[in-house]
């Protein structure tokens, strides 16, 4: 497995760990859940500094932390490609 492949593999498992974690907040599920557990662990390093920038106002309630992390994530995905060429 090439470094590339890793890579790529890496930032993709992250956006739908993201992407996962958008749809766990509209349904109802237990936070104890190992795999639930997980995905939040995994996810909140990357969503609480973004959260911190970018705070929900009262008259906004949409979290937008996801959307600017996966853009985020693309970018930096994006620079890593061009670094290992």
């Amino acid at each position: 497995m090439s470094v590339y492949s890793i890579v790529r593999t890496a930032f993709e498992v992250l956006n739908w760990l993201i992407i996962i974690r958008v749809i766990l907040s509209w349904i109802r599920h237990d936070p104890r859940n190992p795999l639930i557990r997980f995905i939040y662990e995994i996810t909140e390093p990357i969503l609480a500094p973004i959260r911190r920038l970018i705070p929900i106002r009262p008259g906004m309630p949409i979290d937008w932390s996801p959307f600017v992390a996966i853009l985020l994530l693309m970018l930096v995905e994006q620079f890593v490609y061009r670094f290992l060429l």
